[in-house]
């Protein structure tokens, strides 16, 4: 018995000798308003990792672009993944427009809230998934057919027509002014005159075509074939269910749920097999080092042997973890033992350290803090084979 509990005591201490030991400190730096801020951050300095982008073999991609002041990242990061599936399938190298589809989720998301009566959550975020229902339904323009700026804008901000949006749903709401047309009439000219309005007709190679046609005969794209994977303890493990978030505005329950392992395994798989996703999940950590470009979990978190699907699933429930953000997974390295990712963002935290539009995601920072990611059902068909069985 004692030689045992040497054995195991052995076992702990050096499976604990694996983690990394990182520091925090204040450090300051100018805040989205432009103002002096405070920040608790890692002590990036002792953290080895591949810093060229190269050497993580990404996979074609449109050029990271900025979502400016607007919460729209869902859509800047699906879009660029649409834009990769194009190259991938043969379709060409084509820069879509991301504002066409935000301009029509405006529109479901009034839909709705004038059928549940103002219980439903009309906000600038959203989900990836909402980029493949509203490319079904209005179809897709390419980036130059709809900037979504008016004349002599070079930036997106969203916060005034967003706040005339909300205004003008509470007085809906107050005064049960529930005619669905009227509404969605009364938002589009607010939209129309902060975004422009979108294009019903465009001219591709001399033909013209509604967008809808752009996608059924130019784009081509197999929506149907995207899926989307979560992992949390509830609902059962192989079943689909809802993303428990409000951005998941419309209650979708397409999401596959699977332990966390599957989870990790059949992300990596799928971008190592040259197939790009859509990941979503918590940004706002000290771990989150956009002057470095990188994400890690610090030790002072938690060590990285105690990250599992417990200690993911409390800081969701405790809302440590929360549905920030989301961003384009590009690229995959292996270094000194470790997997590293690289991730394209159109966040301003992109744009703070040497590479800009892009971070270097680090194994701990998937498996604990990216709660869902969105990705081609052939990336991950050992996955869908195992939630069939089940």
């Amino acid at each position: 018995m004692k030689t045992i509990g040497i054995i195991l005591l052995l076992m702990t201490t050096l499976g604990y000798a694996r983690d990394r030991i990182d520091s925090a400190r204040y450090e300051t730096h100018k805040n989205f308003a432009g103002k002096d801020h405070e920040y608790l951050v890692v002590d990036a300095s002792k953290i080895d990792h591949p810093r060229d982008i190269a050497a993580y073999h990404p996979l074609w991609h449109t050029k990271p672009i900025r979502q400016d002041t607007t919460n729209t990242c869902w859509c800047f990061c699906t879009t660029s993944f649409l834009e990769s599936e194009l190259h991938r399938l043969g379709r060409g190298d084509i820069e879509l427009s991301r504002m066409f589809t935000v301009y029509w989720e405006y529109v479901e998301k009034v839909r709705r809230f004038v059928r549940e009566k103002g219980e439903s959550l009309v906000g600038e975020g959203s989900q990836p998934n909402a980029v493949i229902d509203r490319m079904k339904q209005y179809g897709a323009v390419p980036a130059s057919a709809y900037t979504g700026l008016l004349e002599g804008q070079t930036v997106h901000n969203h916060r005034v027509m967003h706040g005339e949006i909300s205004t003008y749903l509470d007085y809906v709401k107050k005064n049960c002014i529930w005619q669905e047309e009227q509404v969605i009439a009364n938002v589009r000219m607010i939209m129309n005159r902060h975004m422009g309005r979108p294009p019903e007709t465009i001219t591709v190679d001399g033909a013209v075509m509604t967008p809808n046609e752009y996608m059924e005969k130019i784009l081509r794209l197999p929506l149907d074939n995207y899926v989307s994977v979560m992992s949390f303890i509830k609902p059962d493990f192989w079943t689909m269910g809802a993303y428990d978030v409000p951005d998941n505005w419309w209650h979708s329950r397409e999401y596959y749920n699977v332990p966390l392992d599957d989870f990790y395994t059949g992300l990596k798989n799928a971008i190592k097999k040259g197939y790009s996703l859509v990941i979503a999940g918590d940004t706002s950590e000290p771990g989150k080092y956009g002057w470095r470009d990188l994400g890690v979990i610090p030790s002072f978190d938690i060590p990285s042997s105690n990250i599992n699907q417990d200690s993911r699933e409390f800081r969701f429930y405790n809302k440590t973890s929360t549905d920030d953000h989301g961003m384009h997974l590009i690229g995959y390295k292996r270094f000194k033992g470790q997997d590293w990712f690289l991730i394209k963002d159109s966040a301003s935290s992109a744009w703070k350290g040497d590479f800009d539009g892009y971070h270097f995601f680090h194994q701990d920072y998937i498996r604990l803090k990216i709660l869902t990611f969105m990705t081609h059902r052939d990336a991950i068909a050992d996955l869908l084979t195992k939630l069939i069985k089940e």
